[in-house]
C-alpha cells in the first residue's frame, strides 16, 4: 500500500526546503563549479547568433509560426506526432504542470530516489500523497518495489545525482493503463546510447517524457525545454497554461538545438572523453566513485573517518564547489556530486582534495 511520506521511514525525512536546495547555492565566487550541471558557463556561439538574430523580433509577440516550426523539430526528432509534443519553459514547468493534474484527479504518486527533488516538491506543494521508493546502492532501478496503487510515478534516467542509466525495459515496466508515468531524461541526450534507452517516441499507456535544453546548451538562464508522450494528458497540461506560454527566443532555441544533430554528437564525445579521464584521475588520487557514472555528472564520497561537513567545507575555503547530495532522500552528507570538468578544472579538483584531506589527519 501506498504510503505517504510523513509515514515513510525515518530515513527518508528530508524536510521541504532542504528538497528544494539546487547546485546553484553551492557556488563560489571565482571559485572552479563542480556544483551545477550546466556544461559550460554559456551557450555555443553559433546558438548565441541565432538568438541574437531573433532580438529585432521581440517587440512582436510569438508567432504560432514559430511555435508550430518548433514542435514540429521535436516531433521529427523523436519519430512523433505533433499532437505528442508539448513545449515547456524548462522541464521543471513539467513537473509543476503535472503535480497540478495529480492533484485535480486525486492521484497517489510514487517518486524513485536518490533524484531531481524538483518532482517532489511540486506534488507536496498540490497537496499530493507522496511516497518514496528510496533505492541504495547500486542505484538499480527494481520496478517491483514501486507500489502498484501508485497513481503517478517519477523516475530519472540517467537519474541524477547518482549518474546511474536504468535499462530502458524496467523504465517501459512501470506503465500501465490508469498510470502517470513521468520519466524526466533531461541528461539522456549526452549518454552513450541514446537511442537504446529514451522512451520518447514509445507508445506506452500514460507515459509522459521530460525533456531539458538547458543543461547540454548552457541555456539555464532561458528557461527552455519539452515534453513527449501521451497526446490526451499534454492537451490537458496545455488546457492549464496562459497565452503564449513561451517565448520567441525559447522557441528559437527549441528549433536551433533539436536540430543541432551534429554539433550534439560533438559535445556528446566530449562528454564520454571528459567523464572517463575524470573518473581515472579521481581513482587514482584515491577518490571514491560510487557507481560507473553514466551522465556528465560522477558520485562520490568523502574519504573514510572524515567528517563530510568540514571536508566539503574544506573544499570550498580552497575555491571549489561540489554539490551536497543529504539533500535528496536516500543520500547522506558523506556523497558528493561532481559535475564532468575538463582535465585542468580535474586537477584543481584534485590538489584541493589532497589539500584537505592532509589537514585533516
Amino acid at each position: 500500500m501506498l504510503r505517504s511520506v510523513t509515514d515513510a521511514a525515518p530515513e527518508q525525512g528530508i524536510p521541504l526546503d532542504a528538497l528544494r536546495h539546487h547546485g546553484d547555492a553551492e557556488l563560489i565566487a571565482g571559485g572552479v563549479d563542480f556544483a551545477v550541471n550546466v556544461r559550460g558557463d554559456g551557450p555555443p556561439t553559433w546558438l548565441r547568433e541565432r538568438l541574437a538574430s531573433r532580438l529585432d523580433d521581440l517587440g512582436a509577440y510569438p508567432t504560432g509560426d514559430d511555435d508550430e516550426a518548433a514542435v514540429a523539430a521535436v516531433a521529427a526528432r523523436h519519430g512523433v506526432h505533433a499532437t505528442s509534443v508539448l513545449l515547456l519553459g524548462g522541464a521543471s514547468e513539467g513537473f509543476h504542470l503535472l503535480a497540478d493534474l495529480a492533484a485535480r484527479r486525486g492521484m497517489r504518486a510514487a517518486v524513485v530516489h536518490p533524484s531531481f527533488t524538483e518532482p517532489e516538491v511540486e506534488l507536496r506543494r498540490a497537496g499530493v500523497t507522496v511516497h518514496r521508493t528510496v533505492l541504495r546502492e547500486p542505484f538499480r532501478l527494481d520496478p517491483g518495489r514501486v507500489p502498484s496503487d501508485a497513481d503517478l510515478v517519477v523516475v530519472g534516467n540517467p537519474t541524477n545525482p547518482t549518474s546511474v542509466l536504468h535499462p530502458r525495459r524496467d523504465v517501459a515496466a512501470l506503465c500501465r493503463p490508469g498510470r502517470v508515468t513521468v520519466v524526466d531524461e533531461a541528461f539522456l541526450d549526452v549518454v552513450d546510447d541514446e537511442p537504446g534507452h529514451t522512451l520518447a517516441g514509445s507508445d506506452l499507456p500514460g507515459l509522459v517524457v521530460l525533456r531539458s535544453l538547458t543543461k547540454t546548451w548552457a541555456l539555464a538562464g532561458l528557461r527552455v525545454g519539452y515534453a513527449v508522450g501521451d497526446p490526451a494528458l499534454l492537451s490537458d497540461l496545455a488546457a492549464q497554461r496562459p497565452h503564449w506560454p513561451l517565448g520567441t527566443l525559447q522557441l528559437e532555441a527549441v528549433l536551433a538545438c533539436v536540430g543541432a544533430v551534429g554539433e550534439l554528437r560533438v559535445i556528446r564525445d566530449e562528454v564520454a572523453a571528459e567523464r572517463a579521464a575524470m573518473v581515472r584521475a579521481l581513482e587514482r588520487a584515491g577518490i571514491a566513485v560510487v557507481v560507473p557514472p553514466e551522465a556528465p555528472f560522477v558520485l562520490v564520497r568523502t574519504p573514510r573517518g572524515a567528517d563530510p561537513l568540514e571536508f566539503r567545507t574544506g573544499l570550498a575555503a580552497r575555491g571549489i564547489a561540489t554539490r551536497r547530495c543529504d539533500t535528496f532522500p536516500g543520500l547522506d552528507s558523506s556523497y558528493l556530486r561532481l559535475a564532468v570538468r575538463p582535465g585542468t578544472m580535474v586537477g584543481d579538483l584534485v590538489d584541493a582534495w589532497r589539500g584537505v584531506a592532509e589537514g585533516e589527519r
